[in-house]
């Protein structure tokens, strides 16, 4: 830990007038939007673990997408050629 710089630190803090510090302890409690979403995720997966008790899934991920490419081109396909 470096001591030296936690002390110049609270010293800066305590120099700042009220309405600075009451600003910086706001900016220190915000969450960036990404911790947010990081946190859902977290929140998402443990519940989805919970009720698969613990077993993965037997799907193949990779199947999906190639079967969703498929049925995206088609979809593509059919649009070109109805115009």
């Amino acid at each position: 830990m470096n001591i030296q710089l936690v002390e110049s630190l609270v010293k800066a803090i305590k120099s700042l007038s009220l309405e600075e510090q009451e600003l910086l302890g706001k900016k220190l409690k915000d969450h960036p939007s990404w911790e947010i979403a990081l946190e859902r995720i977290d929140a998402t997966r443990k519940a989805i673990y919970e009720r698969r008790q613990g077993n993965p899934f037997k799907t193949d991920v990779t199947e999906i997408i190639h079967q969703m490419r498929e049925e995206r081109d088609r979809q593509l396909m059919e649009e070109i050629v109805s115009e």
